[in-house]
């Protein structure tokens, strides 16, 4: 039988993605809880929107602690007072060192086909802003493990979005954030699954034994 998985959810902004997670749990495609919702903001929207769905929401602003690893030691803080089996980034902009329990269970969706316009910086808007500057005639969202360094753990899943002649930054976020929408769940859904063999850089998606 498919676990349920306990999630942590680490935002920044307007919480858009933990309402993405939270749909398709409600709507039976992820077999998962939000345990607790984190914020680096006080004042993000996505702490409204977890009380909405009367989750716990927690602000644990970036701004208090001048070090990163003290930031993550609240964080840390925060997150032992649930059985966390996956921590899922959700727009979340700051570094994040889990305990060594969650090492291996940090998850992120960037807005771009990584490796390419990735890393410290390239967020939201900045990242289809680079896009359509690069000329590429494809981008897209991937899904990867995290580590210590921003957009850089083993990649997941990953798909593709045309870039449209006409394309904007609004337009072309609009559509890679209907891919994510999709993305995201089924990922985490395989790692509920235990489909997900972690081999150096690469992650090997397992068949489904149940199928």
């Amino acid at each position: 039988m498919t676990r349920v998985l306990q999630l942590a959810v680490l935002l920044s902004g307007s919480g858009r993605t933990l309402e993405n997670l939270q749909q398709a749990i409600l709507a039976g495609r992820l077999h998962a809880q939000v345990a607790v919702v984190v914020s680096s903001k006080r004042d993000a929207y996505g702490l409204v929107r977890a009380r909405q769905y009367h989750l716990d929401a927690v602000a644990v602003p970036r701004k208090d602690y001048p070090e990163a690893s003290a930031f993550s030691t609240a964080i840390n803080a925060v997150l032992a007072r649930y059985p966390i089996d996956l921590v899922v980034l959700a727009g979340f902009l700051s570094l994040y060192h889990p305990p060594p329990a969650l090492t291996d269970c940090v998850m992120n969706v960037h807005p771009a086909l990584l490796p390419a316009f990735g890393g410290k910086g390239f967020y939201g808007e900045r990242v289809h802003r680079a896009v359509l500057e690069a000329g590429v005639k494809l981008s897209g969202c991937t899904v990867h493990f995290a580590d210590a360094i921003y957009d850089h753990g083993p990649i997941i899943l990953q798909a593709a979005v045309p870039v449209e002649e006409d394309d904007t930054s609004e337009t072309l976020a609009a559509r890679v954030f209907t891919a994510e929408c999709a993305l995201y769940p089924r990922a985490i859904q395989l790692f509920a699954d235990n489909r997900l063999r972690r081999e150096g850089r690469r992650v090997r998606i397992l068949p489904d034994t149940a199928a």
